[in-house]
């Protein structure tokens, strides 16, 4: 008996808390490593938590936090070299243009949605404790507008990645492609939950409380994106034509057309074999501890739609460990700390040294000494001591306090400690050994240096990015499908275009109706480029430019150069000014127009008024070509009066010829007819003799 849908929901709910038991026991203590190094050194005072705060409890707790600086330092390093996606062509030459269209729509996708605000947010954690994500979604373009069925597809930052996102166990590949299951948790009030729900976490289940998950506390109820992934075997019938050509069909092209059978029988086409495919479908719930609260069903594409980033990541015991920039450093950073504050306590507690007086000597003057150092008396009083027999004694203080000693060995572990914190991470200070007078060869191994201590982040960012831009193109091919749907695209430069999907058009190599911009076909591999922001990239450009200037002695070459620079200025209020190269130098053929430019010129060449001039000099050539025309038609013409004439002649002779054969034959035939008479009137004669009686 088939199973219900609330039956078949509640397996699956019990599935997925036990999974999620088994993936969260596993990951707990490294990604309470990760949070606990994002706390510390993002948060004051958190480098001294733990038994440290126990012991330095009643005493100075200084912080000088040179790890914040670190990670800053790598995470302004890729906030300047920005990583994009580009799309390829598998076989590096066909559809590029769709690539293009892709790569344009991808890069408006991240500007509508903010997906900048979504790369930091990963890569700041994926630096500071080890592991970030991010997540795409589509969407409804108008969620307000019930009849508008248009998606779109955005990025959205996950936070605190390392307490929320969670992958299944057998997942090894660092993007998770190999990922069926994974979940995202977010925490709600209770209030907020029942609200939305309409649940109530007091009425749970108790067998809730043997999960090792706590997903209900006093304070906040916990609610999880759950991500499922299902493969689907189906079967693709292939159909041959009169042509000889295949074509496959799905399951789901017949449910779609019933008559699509009939109709390739009617046209002679037959089925000449079958094949069994696996398809991968993603299916998205969302559940708390007590239910699946909703079933999102089958989403776009065929990969779970969240990337994760990891700062340093590899498999010790079968467990993935991540680190960032902050865990080997923590050690160090909590020791000068320590020796600090040690120092400073040293320092405020006896900076001067104090007399010590008796009682005796200071009754009464006891808030003229008390007040000194706020008063700054010329002179302080006391009062005088006498001996046994009641004499005054000048007497001085007993003593004097003295000042406490710093440690032999604090001088030298304050300087070891400094030196193992830049080992650890990285000479921050060696950018500023860069001078003015230094040579390009020197800045450039110092800059490289650099770059190195923070290669492996940009490294690992790259491979999240990449497998965004797999995940993005798996989505597009099924929610940007619509025919004549314009969508708005982003060139590299930053342009705006507009580009309309599913367009006819006639394949000029093969004369068969195609489309344009058909998303549906797109099946591209992803590269990524690691470099510089679009704003260096422009600066970098004009420099070049002005140096290629003064080697430039065409004037053609220089006013395209000049052009070029122009375009890629950079200011407040140049956006007209660059536009109006671009249209300069797309004119002159130097840039290959959009599609938005090339209906701009095509409106422009058919309103041009005509040239007078450019007219008579128009007329004059065709009418010098009219003469042409005529004079070469009046040659023609002579040749074929000639080729006339000597036909005429040839069939006259012809007819001469024929006369004289037909005279001949005539006078032949004449002569023939006497002989033939005469021969029979001989006969006559002699018959007529041999009748006569003899005598």
């Amino acid at each position: 008996m088939a199973k219900t849908k609330a039956e078949r929901l509640a397996d699956i709910h019990a599935e997925a808390l036990k999974d999620f038991d088994n993936i969260q026991t596993a990951m707990r203590d490294e990604r309470i490593q990760c949070l606990e190094d994002r706390r510390f050194y993002s948060i004051a005072g958190a480098q001294w938590e733990g038994p440290l705060e126990e012991q330095f409890e009643n005493k100075p707790r200084f912080e000088v936090n040179k790890i914040a600086l670190s990670v800053m330092r790598i995470i302004n390093e890729y906030r300047n070299n920005r990583i994009t996606v580009d799309f390829v062509p598998k076989d590096g030459s066909t559809d590029i243009e769709l690539a293009s269209t892709c790569d344009a729509l991808y890069r408006a996708s991240e500007q509508d949605s903010g997906a900048d605000e979504a790369y930091d947010n990963a890569f700041e954690e994926a630096v500071g404790g080890g592991f970030g994500a991010w997540r795409l979604r589509n969407v409804y373009v108008d969620e307000e507008d019930d009849e508008n069925d248009e998606q779109k597809i955005v990025f959205e930052p996950i936070y605190d990645a390392d307490s929320s996102v969670f992958f299944d166990l057998d997942a090894k590949r660092q993007d998770k492609g190999d990922a069926t299951r994974c979940f995202v948790i977010t925490s709600m009030t209770r209030e907020s939950y029942k609200a939305k729900y309409d649940d109530d976490p007091t009425n749970w289940p108790k067998s809730i409380h043997d999960h090792e998950f706590d997903w209900a506390t006093p304070d906040v109820v916990y609610v999880a994106e759950y991500y499922r992934v299902e493969e689907v075997r189906e079967t693709v019938r292939i159909f041959q034509d009169l042509a000889g050509e295949e074509t496959r069909y799905t399951r789901a092209d017949f449910e779609a057309d019933e008559s699509l059978e009939a109709t390739l029988l009617a046209t002679g086409s037959i089925e000449i074999g079958q094949k069994r495919v696996m398809r991968k479908k993603v299916h998205k719930y969302t559940l708390s501890g007590g239910k699946v609260l909703e079933d999102h069903g089958i989403i776009a594409g065929k990969h779970i739609p969240v990337i994760p980033v990891y700062g340093k990541r590899w498999f010790i015991d079968n467990i993935e460990r991540c680190m960032g920039h902050v865990r080997l450093a923590k050690d160090a950073q909590r020791l000068k700390n320590m020796q600090l504050s040690k120092l400073a306590e040293i320092s405020a507690l006896s900076s001067i040294e104090k007399p010590i007086m008796t009682p005796e000597q200071v009754a009464g003057h006891q808030m003229m000494w008390a007040e000194d150092n706020l008063k700054d008396y010329p002179y302080l009083l006391i009062n005088p001591v006498t001996d046994q027999n009641g004499n005054e004694q000048a007497v001085g203080p007993v003593g004097y306090t003295r000042s406490a000693a710093v440690p032999p060995a604090m001088a030298g572990l304050l300087q070891l400690t400094e030196v193992d914190m830049r080992d650890i991470l990285g000479n921050q200070e060696a950018g500023e050994d860069m001078q003015p007078n230094m040579s390009g060869k020197a800045v450039e191994l110092i800059q490289n240096r650099l770059d190195m201590q923070s290669f492996i982040y940009m490294s690992n960012m790259s491979k999240a990015v990449k497998r965004c831009g797999e995940i993005w193109l798996s989505m597009a091919r099924d929610i940007f499908v619509e025919e004549g749907r314009k969508l708005k695209g982003m060139e590299r430069d930053g342009t705006p275009d507009t580009y309309e999907l599913m367009t006819p058009i006639i394949d000029q190599d093969t004369g068969e109706l195609t489309y344009r911009n058909d998303l549906t076909r797109a099946s591209f591999d992803v590269a990524v480029d690691v470099g510089p922001t679009s704003s260096s990239r422009r600066a970098a450009t004009v420099r070049s430019v002005t140096g290629m200037l003064q080697l430039a002695t065409d004037p053609e070459t220089q006013a395209v150069l000049t052009s070029l620079a122009m375009m890629n200025m950079e200011g407040e209020g140049i956006g007209d000014i660059r536009q109006f190269f671009r249209k300069k130098l797309v004119r002159m053929g130097v840039v290959e127009p959009n599609e938005a430019e090339q209906e701009e010129m095509a409106m422009e060449a058919q309103n041009q008024q005509p040239d007078p001039n450019a007219m008579f000099l128009q007329a004059s050539a065709m009418e010098a070509e009219a003469k042409a025309v005529k004079a070469q038609a009046d040659a023609v013409k002579a040749q074929a009066d000639t080729e006339y004439r000597i036909a005429q002649t040839a069939e006259t002779k012809a007819d001469t010829l024929k006369t004289l054969a037909e005279l001949e034959n005539d006078e032949q035939r004449l002569a023939l007819e006497t002989a033939e008479k005469l021969t029979q009137t001989v006969d006559q004669a002699f018959d007529v003799a041999t009748e006569l009686p003899q005598g």
